[in-house]
């Protein structure tokens, strides 16, 4: 069976990176691996090749490796044992100029060193005997047919290679076009059905992705829709493995049951609108019935109002029917540098169809938004970004919203939900929102200074845009009275100056002028400041909007080194 787990391509040198980016061209998800210290601009970098390797092939994740087959080979020769669980192993030379495939023939590395080799315009090395005879691989069918018995495959091609003949039973292009030696009056059998049945002697049987189950989402709970699915199938005697697909009406989208029973098949989940289902409803059918048509262009077997079976005369192809829930994924890529990104968000920009965001903060996710569909705007217009990334995820796009530091402090995460709160679309009902948190920029700036924000803190943004001076000051005001550590984000703009001048008098009036106030500047980027001044010193020139101020509490100390520079931290203890 052939693998759906996204590759890991491993590289030694930065020489390989153009190879591999090529690879990565045709392998959407693929992870790219690289050497650390030799190597930039990968998703992940590792210092030991080989508890990498021999991590991922136990993880089951198919590999790549370009570099020389032998030492893939060593790598992972103490690990080989059951062919039937070994994920793809393929090495790919440095100049792409060879393609071997190593292991994993029932995972279908033949078919993946293929691909690789299309798009580096070469030849695969593939010296599988039934794949060159054969013209195809039985035991590793394409991804729209399930081998029922793979153990009787073993002797089924010895026989073909011995020279027996094949009766085909069903229909399948890619047999019926291979080089197989069919005879309708051949000893041996290949049968391709949906239907269960139970394998005779010198027979394969096949099941192709052929049915779809429509859910109109009155099943019960997740559990119950998972147990009531599995027997219907039962009872029809199809099976589960024919399953291409769960398919519901896009106001089901979000009912956890249609998910359960999707990830208990191991099949993806898709969603019409409305207006693809309408001509069936006006027609009387149910639903689940419409969905189920408008999925396989028949007539359901199973006709009932709340769920629905129906059978194509192809396999299906789900990815090209209705489309996925749209998922919205709020990130925050932390102040700038690419080792403050969480492996979340990582993953998420890996995912992702679409990015919504700043220009500048898209900028900050380098090469992992690499082929997605950007959609930048105005810092100042997050009202309509945050309606526009919704109305993607409602059409089934998977997006994400960047914003730098954390998403849900003074970022995206409040804009998303102001405007779902604000408008209530009926078609964000259907939407997955997940908010991937990122290390704050006072998170950062602290950080880089010791431990200012070690006892108790509060952020105040100095921005009076979204909220009144007035309430501003009020805070600032209570803030120093309580003697918190502050952290003042926004405190300069160009047309915006005079508020810090008028948050320091605030704050001298509770704290002594030699108070230590950190100015951290363009955190994580090229030119980035980190320095200590004192209270009475802060003035609007010595911020900007990439800065972030820490004030100290009257508790902060600092720390002078031999070398000049500070260290500024709040106890934790208060002794007097």
């Amino acid at each position: 069976m052939i693998t759906n787990v996204a590759p890991a391509i491993v590289i030694l040198g930065q020489n390989s990176v153009i190879v591999a980016r090529k690879i990565i061209s045709v392998l959407p998800g693929a992870t790219l691996y690289g050497l650390a210290g030799r190597t930039s601009g990968v998703d992940v970098s590792f210092t030991n090749f080989g508890e990498t390797l021999r991590e991922l092939f136990a993880q089951g994740t198919p590999l790549i490796g370009i570099c020389a087959a032998g030492i893939l080979i060593r790598t992972l020769a103490p690990m080989l044992g059951d062919k039937r669980q070994e994920p793809p192993v393929l090495a790919v030379a440095e100049d792409g100029s060879a393609v071997v495939p190593l292991l994993g023939g029932l995972g279908g590395v033949n078919d993946l060193a293929r691909r690789i080799a299309q798009v580096l315009d070469v030849k695969p090395a593939i010296t599988t005997t039934g794949d060159l005879r054969l013209g195809t691989t039985l035991l590793s069918p394409p991804p729209e047919y399930y081998l029922a018995n793979p153990d009787d495959a073993k002797k089924f091609i010895s026989d073909l290679l011995a020279g027996a003949q094949v009766k085909l039973e069903g229909i399948a292009p890619w047999l019926s076009n291979s080089k197989l030696p069919i005879n309708p009056n051949g000893d041996l059998t290949i049968q391709v059905t949906e239907r269960l049945v139970t394998p005779t002697a010198n027979c394969l049987v096949y099941h192709p992705a052929t049915i779809a189950i429509a859910i109109s989402g009155i099943v019960g709970d997740a559990d119950e829709a998972v147990v009531l699915v599995q027997q219907l199938l039962a009872d029809a005697s199809l099976a589960p493995t024919s399953v291409a697909g769960i398919f519901a009406p896009i106001t089901a989208a979000a009912d956890p049951a249609i998910h359960a029973v999707a990830s208990a098949l191991r099949v993806p989940a898709r969603f019409f609108t409305l207006n693809k289902l309408e001509s069936w409803l006006s027609q009387g059918y149910s639903a689940a019935q419409a969905a189920a048509i408008a999925a396989t262009g028949t007539s359901p077997i199973l006709p009932s109002p709340h769920i629905a079976i129906a059978i194509a005369q192809k396999p299906i192809d789900p990815n090209t029917i209705g489309q996925p829930r749209g998922r919205l994924a709020i990130i925050g890529t932390g102040p700038g540098g690419a080792q403050w990104m969480s492996p979340e968000v990582k993953e998420i920009l890996k995912s992702a169809t679409d990015l919504v965001g700043y220009k500048t903060y898209l900028d900050l996710v380098g090469s992992l938004g690499d082929g997605k569909q950007r959609h930048e705007s105005d810092n100042r217009e997050e009202e309509a970004r945050a309606t526009m990334a919704l109305d993607l995820a409602a059409s089934g796009r998977y997006v994400a919203v960047v914003s730098s530091g954390d998403p849900g402090i003074y970022a995206m995460a409040t804009a998303v939900f102001e405007v779902c709160d604000r408008y209530a679309k009926p078609e964000w009902d259907s939407i997955d929102i997940h908010v991937a948190p990122g290390i704050s920029a006072m998170q950062a700036a602290a950080a880089a200074i010791g431990a200012p924000l070690g006892h108790d803190f509060c952020a105040i943004s100095l921005s009076d845009i979204l909220k009144p001076w007035a309430a501003i000051k009020q805070r600032i005001a209570a803030a120093a009275e309580a003697d918190f550590v502050i952290a003042f984000y926004n405190p300069v703009s160009k047309d915006r100056t005079w508020q810090l001048a008028e948050a320091r008098n605030i704050l001298l009036l509770h704290r002594t002028p030699d108070t230590p106030v950190v100015l951290a500047r363009n955190l994580g980027r090229p030119g980035q400041t980190v320095k200590v001044i004192t209270l009475d010193q802060l003035a609007p020139a010595t911020a900007d909007m990439r800065t972030i101020i820490l004030v100290g509490s009257t508790k902060t100390r600092t720390i002078k080194r031999n070398d000049g520079s500070i260290w500024v931290y709040t106890p934790r203890r208060y002794t007097d």
